[in-house]
């Protein structure tokens, strides 16, 4: 009886490639805070939230766990050699200055802020009002 062969596939290793401006986005909720960095066209290089970065409870959402996610964020971009980046800002949580802040503090060159926050114009009715 013969063994039928079992082929091996190899896979290709990945070549980072030199992203010299990317994309910063920022979703700041009062639950979390999540930072997603993107090259030009959109595709993820590297990401990172509160949760992933061991914090529990209502500390997710403050501005030192905003900073202690973009550090880490930002360790993984240093293989893309990610310079500049445009800032986009969305959500209405603490963690949205403290995530700009440590953006500089980690050696990236913010070249321009813009607050992508969804807003209503009087489109859905609102949900009713919470009775304590």
């Amino acid at each position: 009886m013969a063994e039928p062969k079992k082929t091996i596939k190899k896979s290709k290793k990945k070549i980072a490639q030199a992203v010299p401006l990317g994309n910063v986005f920022v979703q700041a909720s009062y639950n979390n805070t999540i930072v997603t960095f993107t090259d030009p066209a959109g595709n993820v290089l590297a990401w990172s939230s509160a949760g992933q970065c061991g914090f529990k409870g209502p500390k997710k959402a403050t501005p030192y766990a905003a900073g202690i996610v973009v550090k880490t964020a930002a360790e993984k971009l240093v293989t893309f050699g990610t310079k500049d980046v445009n800032v986009f800002v969305k959500g209405i949580g603490m963690g949205r200055e403290g995530a700009v802040r440590a953006m500089q503090a980690n050696g990236l060159n913010v070249l321009n802020i813009k607050d992508v926050t969804p807003i209503p114009h009087n489109g859905c009715r609102a949900r009713r009002s919470r009775r304590v």
